[in-house]
């Protein structure tokens, strides 16, 4: 049976491996600006992990058999569990605001006689890891020194300068305090002896600071240790209650919150080096494309739920698109520095920063964030950027790639100029506020929009089966077909204003991709959701396409055994099982799951 995981961090750490069964942190990691993505700090794989608990009786580790996990306001983890005459409950906070994490040791003595043990923590560094997509070994020194300024150890990577360092503190100082270093694999125990009285209970708690360096590291260590485990904890309850989504169908509501603060955490966050927010696919390696940017991913589906839950998060995720991102709007996938990373240009990626930023305005009523200059270049840059993709006769935008990333079948997609036609709206509503930005004015765009609307209606409509259904895409010499992908399905066009839910074409459309004879249907199957040839197994997202679009009986109905990544969202889970299949830790996902789930059973005031 495979590890599970209860992910967890902040906007400056990421612990994506948090195992289920023993506790121990496989990796962590952090999103480095000069080096364009994460960098993972990594135990020995399959081998002994980055860090975990461990309780010593007589010399011997004991085992501390299955664990039983919650989490606190949804979001942090903690276990428990009772070996012979001792109750343990761990917890691995990473505080809000604060560049590290805090293990927490509690110890109950449950026997009548005295308990002498060694508790603390046991791990190796045994690599470090660059992280785009791929994980690939970095190149530099892992050392560790002795530190004065923790009375303890610091671990730092260099290359030719520092890169990176972390370093433990306690609130207790260490009995042992080993740490050995073979070529570049560092190994370190640090434990406390304990003597605990029958019915009463001991603590321990190690904070670890990440920093620049060695001083900024410990230095952040010891910036948790003044302030407190429970300070701490408290201050980053109190900043996760407050983003809570409260829905009227409780039994959603575990579900949407821990998804919403994995978006919050995994889909965003701010680089050690240059302290910038910016955002990504996932902050988790276990994502197979992980720790890049797409338009699409972050604006689409995760900056909904965002911007409900934490307003001035969306507002500063915003400036990044439009500052480090809008050079390269449009192409398939950036670096989180701007570059591209893969090419392709992408009619739904170039949409997708206006439609965010038309939800922000509307949502905050604050119209003056279009004279900054960079809103204003960047809505001028996508405005002229369309241009270039509108074919003269058909009167519709073509894309080379698809919502999948995949390569198109046909050049015009009906999603996606559905996209364009909600986009020119947008261009409309901000032209007067930009009449050197946008010289060709309100009357321009709306007429523009109006043409599209019209071409969908004629070139994208079809015949089959004796019913008039919207194709998934077309070109220009009549070839069409019939099909729809998850990240940008036909199932919303009533959700994106485009038609009435209870439009016939719509209807007709909805009914041949639902069809058992439709080969990714999964008609019939537990979870009848759509799939596609990118990943043949229903989509987490066409559920959230269906939850827009109304099914939510069918939802609820899922809920019982939606299991997907350990209750974070994936890109597809089996049909019969609900477990996932592809795209484990998918943090764009979990934000556009929540949003929907937040739309489709109401949000209380």
């Amino acid at each position: 049976m495979s590890e599970k995981y209860w992910p967890t961090g902040n906007e400056w750490v990421a612990i994506p491996t948090l195992r289920e069964s023993d506790a121990a942190i496989e990796s962590l990691n952090f999103l480095h600006m000069g080096l364009k993505g994460l960098v993972e700090v990594c135990g020995e794989t399959g081998q002994a992990p980055l860090l975990r608990p461990i309780i010593r009786s007589q010399g011997c580790d004991l085992d501390l058999g299955p664990l039983t996990w919650r989490r606190t306001s949804y979001w942090i983890p903690a276990w428990s569990c009772q070996t012979n005459d001792i109750f343990c409950e761990g917890m691995l906070l990473a505080p809000i605001g604060e560049r590290g994490f805090a293990v927490r040791l509690q110890i109950e003595n449950l026997s009548a006689t005295d308990l002498e043990l060694q508790v603390g923590t046991q791990g190796v560094w045994h690599q470090t890891l660059q992280t785009i997509n791929e994980s690939k070994p970095l190149r530099g020194q892992a050392i560790v020194t002795e530190s004065t300024w923790n009375q303890g150890f610091a671990f730092e990577y260099a290359g030719t300068q520092a890169l990176f360092a972390f370093a433990p503190m306690f609130d207790q100082q260490p009995d042992i305090l080993e740490v050995s270093q073979i070529g570049q694999h560092i190994h370190y125990t640090f434990m406390k002896n304990l003597t605990i009285k029958p019915g009463m209970k001991q603590t321990v708690i190690q904070y670890w600071g990440l920093g620049y360096e060695e001083v900024s590291a410990v230095t952040a260590a010891k910036e948790m240790l003044r302030h407190g485990f429970e300070i701490l904890y408290q201050r980053s309850i109190d900043w996760l209650n407050q983003r809570v989504l409260n829905s009227r169908y409780a039994p959603v509501n575990s579900l949407m919150n821990t998804n919403l603060f994995f978006n919050l955490f995994y889909a965003s966050g701010l680089t050690l080096d240059t302290e910038e927010r910016v955002l990504v696919t996932s902050r988790s390696p276990r994502y197979y494309v992980s720790a890049a940017y797409w338009d699409r991913d972050s604006l689409l589906w995760s900056f909904p739920s965002m911007l409900l839950a934490d307003a001035e998060m969306a507002r500063e995720a915003l400036d990044y698109v439009f500052t480090r991102q809008i050079r390269n709007v449009g192409t398939h996938s950036r670096f989180i520095d701007g570059t591209v990373l893969e090419p392709g240009f992408e009619l739904d990626e170039l949409c997708a920063p206006l439609l965010a930023l038309d939800r922000y305005i509307r949502s905050s009523k604050d119209r003056k964030i279009l004279k900054d200059a960079h809103y204003a270049n960047g809505i001028a840059k996508i405005s002229r950027e369309l241009t270039r993709w509108r074919h003269a006769r058909l009167g519709l935008y073509e894309t080379f790639l698809q919502p999948t990333d995949d390569e198109i079948v046909h050049p015009f997609l009906t999603y996606n100029n559905v996209l364009v036609w909600k986009t020119l709206q947008i261009l409309a509503n901000f032209s007067a506020d930009l009449p050197d930005f946008l010289p060709q004015g309100r009357e321009h765009y709306l007429s523009e929009a109006s043409q599209v609307a019209a071409a969908i209606r004629q070139h994208c409509v079809k015949s089959y089966q004796g019913r008039e259904i919207f194709a998934w895409s077309i070109d220009a010499t009549g070839n069409w077909n019939v099909y729809d992908e998850p990240p940008g399905s036909l199932l919303l066009l009533p959700y994106l204003g485009f038609c009435e839910p209870g439009d016939p074409v719509y209807l007709n459309t909805v009914d041949v991709i639902r069809d058992p004879g439709y080969a990714y249907s999964f008609h019939g199957c537990k979870f009848a959701e759509i799939g596609c040839s990118h990943a043949p197994h229903p989509w987490v997202l066409s559920m959230a396409n269906s939850l827009l679009s109304g099914r939510i009986v069918e939802f609820i109905n899922y809920l019982p055994d939606l299991k997907m990544d350990n209750g974070i969202a994936c890109e597809s889970v089996d049909e019969h099982t609900g477990e996932s299949t592809t795209g484990d830790a998918f943090a764009t996902c979990a934000g556009f799951l929540v949003y929907a789930m937040a739309q489709a059973f109401g949000l209380e005031a």
